[in-house]
């Protein structure tokens, strides 16, 4: 394990949700148990995959994502101002048959100033703290999810003037965040970046500029964003940004990282970069040759999508490869995404156990490559 995070053998974050806990949810839905009897379905599952976590030897843990309904959505559950009202979702994916598909839900909109009147996540983070001994991560998405799919459309006017003062707004609630999480003890803290990887995509560059957005002026303003939330965070606290073009089929974005990888690798202050390339999709690792010590790029070479485990020797092989533009030193492994990006019965398209296999890859890959 390195010494401080990221560390060489990595996971994103979510997992399968359980068929007991997605009964206590439609359950709770149905209003047939209480909220208190859902949060012990819930614990006894955070317990579980915790375990699960520990059997395997992953060096960090997380709480599986299980109290969440997806990725972002608790973002626009916990954060008192934003409306019911979903303006829209200006992207596409595409399936690996070639499919099109536009998601039935998205983000909601702000219809009243933005406050932060609760923990995003600090609850979550303080149960898991209590549940194991290993390190631990907490996760929170960007900023720039709550603006980027649908743009100026996703806040009132007449509440905020601008991008800019909603942005503002949303970084200011991060750091209250991200302050209570530091009191609860929390010293690595995950951060779910999409957008910046669509718009490493010439035609998603063009979706924004139909829109009436300048890219470039986006890729700067989801950049300062995050590095306006984490500016006040402890220097004992690590941040690490995870990549993702989204984790369904060919997702929503085609396209290396290099656009944006000297801009994002030497100035987002963040001390890590979890980076999707378990398919051509994401390109080479050429953009790497940005990356400034002592930053680190997590490899999420295994796909969350299919089933199949990677062999070693292919993991190797990619690793000897990124390393020729980074050393080998600032390198990790990871899977690409997490597991289930939302809690749905079937979200994912692997078992638990096809999970502690990919896992026990990974763990098997860094003993061999870093000790």
């Amino acid at each position: 394990m390195a010494d401080k995070p990221p560390y060489r053998a990595e996971h994103v974050g979510s997992f399968p949700r359980t068929d007991a806990l997605m009964d206590a949810r439609d359950a709770f839905a149905e209003k047939k148990i209480s909220a208190a009897e859902l949060k012990r379905a819930e614990d006894a599952a955070v317990k579980e995959i915790v375990a699960l976590q520990e059997r395997v030897g992953i060096d960090c843990l997380t709480d599986g994502e299980y109290r969440k309904a997806g990725w972002r959505d608790f973002l626009f559950e916990k954060v008192e101002g934003f409306g019911d009202h979903q303006p829209g979702h200006d992207f596409t994916f595409t399936q690996f048959d070639g499919t099109p598909w536009k998601p039935a839900v998205g983000e909601r909109k702000a219809v009243a100033r933005l406050r932060r009147t609760q923990p995003i996540v600090g609850d979550d983070f303080s149960f898991l703290r209590s549940a194991t001994k290993k390190p631990i991560k907490a996760n929170l998405p960007t900023p720039s999810i709550a603006h980027a799919m649908s743009g100026d459309k996703s806040f009132e006017h007449a509440v905020y003037k601008d991008r800019d003062a909603y942005l503002a707004d949303i970084a200011r609630i991060y750091r209250e965040e991200i302050a209570d999480l530091a009191s609860r003890g929390c010293t690595y803290l995950q951060m779910d970046e999409v957008p910046l990887a669509l718009l490493c995509d010439p035609k998603n560059q063009e979706i924004v500029k139909g829109r009436g957005d300048d890219p470039q002026a986006l890729i700067d303003a989801y950049i300062g964003i995050i590095n306006e939330c984490i500016k006040d965070r402890p220097a004992g606290m690590s941040v690490a940004i995870h990549m993702c073009r989204g984790n369904v089929g060919h997702g929503m974005a085609s396209g290396g990282y290099e656009p944006i990888a000297a801009k994002m690798f030497n100035t987002l202050n963040v001390d890590g970069f979890f980076l999707e390339y378990d398919t051509p999709r994401a390109g080479d690792f050429a953009p790497l040759r940005h990356l400034p010590k002592p930053k680190k790029a997590v490899l999420g070479l295994l796909t969350t999508k299919v089933s199949e485990v990677e062999s070693a020797d292919s993991l190797r092989h990619r690793i000897d490869e990124a390393a020729t533009f980074v050393g080998l030193d600032r390198l990790a492994l990871s899977p690409q995404c997490g597991f289930a990006s939302a809690a749905r019965r079937g979200a994912g398209r692997l078992s638990l156990a096809d999970v502690e296999r990919k896992l026990a890859r990974v763990v098997e890959v860094a003993h061999q490559v870093w000790g």
